[in-house]
């Protein structure tokens, strides 16, 4: 027991790292379009996340697929921009809610991308056959999870103050945190080295 511990805290530290943040940017990114009463849509979304992230784990752990870190590192930040110019374009627009499917594309991508950049972490840290990761892989997966809620109920919090205190309405707090998070990433993607090389 004291090793799923372990493991839990290494999926809720992968998630909340500060200094990792490009998991938080999306997570705020995928949440700000909704409020508390989507909570169903939400949890779809950041579950959708965590089953692409875990399935390219488990390929990885069983050698099945491989990517170089360069182009991870360059296609996470593009996931994110899509994302956030997605929110832009379809900010107030009526049946926004009721599609997913794009999103839930977009998420399952950013899952699958994120997990093989953590993929060689992963690995190193549990050496053995890849059947004996099985039960890591599925704790770390709930602590991904856990920390993906927490995120994302302190996302949908910040909007119930913008939106109520601060009168923002629900497209201008899409917009705006879009916006914000556009800024964040595009010195992320001008700065990867894949373009210097």
């Amino acid at each position: 027991m004291p090793d799923f511990w372990i493991f839990f805290k290494i999926g809720l530290h992968h998630v909340l790292d500060i200094h990792g943040y490009d998991h938080l940017l999306f997570l705020i990114v995928l949440t700000v379009p909704y409020v508390a009463k989507d909570w169903k849509r939400i949890f779809i979304l950041v579950s959708f996340f965590t089953l692409g992230h875990s399935l390219s784990l488990l390929l990885s752990v069983f050698n099945v697929i491989t990517i170089k870190m360069s182009l991870v590192e360059l296609l996470i930040p593009i996931t994110i921009l899509v994302t956030a110019l997605y929110n832009l374009i379809m900010a107030g627009k009526t049946g926004k809610t009721s599609n997913l499917s794009f999103i839930s594309g977009v998420t399952i991508f950013f899952g699958i991308i994120h997990g093989l950049g953590f993929s060689t972490y992963f690995n190193s840290i549990l050496p053995g056959k890849p059947v004996d990761k099985l039960g890591p892989l599925f704790e770390f997966a709930l602590g991904i999870e856990s920390a993906q809620i927490v995120v994302v109920l302190g996302v949908l919090i910040l909007a119930f103050i913008a939106q109520t205190l601060f009168r923002f309405n629900k497209r201008d707090f899409t917009l705006i945190m879009s916006s914000f998070i556009i800024g964040v990433i595009l010195p992320l993607l001008t700065e990867n080295p894949i373009w210097y090389k």
